[in-house]
This record gives structure tokens, C-alpha cells and sequence, in this order.
């Protein structure tokens, strides 16, 4: 078991009782759901992207802990209108990612639909033929969301716009998962 389980499994349980004080009998029951999901991964990783919109969109600003999602914030990432359009982060070492959780741009944040998070080892066509997470359907403009991975290997964390020609930008990208000794 992972050690961030563990620890959160003993506060849930001690939480579990103190409320319920112990009389429901479902305690093992607990365990069904997923109660930790790591650290976040990205917060210590580094980051680049296919262009460079202008300076206040460096891909570093997607990492940066903060999720402002206003242009004016100057705290998200943005390309240039590129084909297949990406953004990479790098984990220096192979992960177990369980979740990827996305802010979205305020303005123009239907440029995001249809993006990929692509998670692996390999950086053949940056990054963007790695296995599949998650399709982002949609974000709205300002919102956060979660896509799960279920746990896929890997040391590189993409999004790319696949197929057609497209600013990307992303305001803050969370990264859950844990190392692999």
C-alpha cells in the first residue's frame, strides 16, 4: 500500500469513529473508495510548451501553484497558434499518476475541447504519442477539473490539441500521483 494511503486511511477511520463512535460496523468498508491520490507530482517538475505566445506565457506558469485564471493574471501558459499545439511537463523520473486536474484560461477557453493528456517515458513527437489518460471535452472558462489515470506510468505529462492548428493555454496543471522505487 502506498504510504499516503495509509496515513489518510488512519485519519479516516479515526475520523469514521469519533463521529459514528464506532456502531455502524462498516469500517473495512471504507477502504473501497480511493482516499489519497499522492502528492501533487508537477509542483516539482519543469515545464515547456511547442511556442511562446508572449513572455506573460511561459509554460512554468501552468506549475506555479497558483490557479488565477484571468490572462491579465500572467499565471498561465499559452502557445502560439501552432498544429498540434502541446505542453509538456517533465517529472524527472517515472511516476505512478493516478490524476491530472486542469484550470482552465477565463477567455477563449473553448480552444482547450478536444485536447489529449497523454502520460509516459517516451518523448518521440514531444511527448504526444505516449498512452492516452483522458480527452478534455470541455472546461469551462475559469474552472478546474479532474481527469483520472488510473495509476499509467510515466515521466512526461502532455496536453496537446491533436489535428488542427490552435493556441493552447492552461493556468494551473496538478499532477497526482507517486514516485516508483
Amino acid at each position: 500500500m502506498w504510504p499516503c494511503v495509509e496515513k489518510r486511511l488512519s485519519q479516516v477511520y479515526k475520523n469514521f469513529d469519533l463521529k459514528h463512535q464506532g456502531k455502524l460496523g462498516i469500517r473495512t468498508n471504507v477502504c473501497n473508495c480511493v482516499l489519497c491520490a499522492g502528492e501533487n507530482l508537477a509542483l516539482q517538475g519543469k515545464a515547456s510548451q511547442s511556442s511562446l505566445y508572449s513572455y506573460l506565457g511561459d509554460a512554468s506558469h501552468a506549475i506555479d501553484g497558483n490557479r488565477a485564471s484571468a490572462w491579465t493574471q500572467a499565471s498561465c501558459s499559452h502557445t502560439g497558434p501552432d498544429f498540434n499545439a502541446w505542453w509538456r511537463l517533465d517529472l524527472g523520473k517515472t511516476h505512478k499518476v493516478f490524476s491530472v486536474t486542469i484550470t482552465n484560461i477565463k477567455e477563449a477557453s473553448s480552444r482547450l475541447n478536444g485536447a489529449e493528456i497523454r502520460i509516459g517515458d517516451s518523448l518521440e513527437n514531444n511527448g504526444n504519442s505516449n498512452p492516452r489518460c483522458a480527452v478534455i471535452s470541455s472546461i469551462p472558462g475559469g474552472f478546474t477539473q479532474n481527469f483520472q489515470c488510473n495509476g499509467m506510468d510515466g515521466r512526461y505529462v502532455n496536453i496537446v490539441i491533436p489535428g488542427r492548428t490552435e493556441y493552447l493555454h492552461v493556468c494551473e496543471v496538478e499532477v497526482y500521483g507517486s514516485r516508483l522505487d
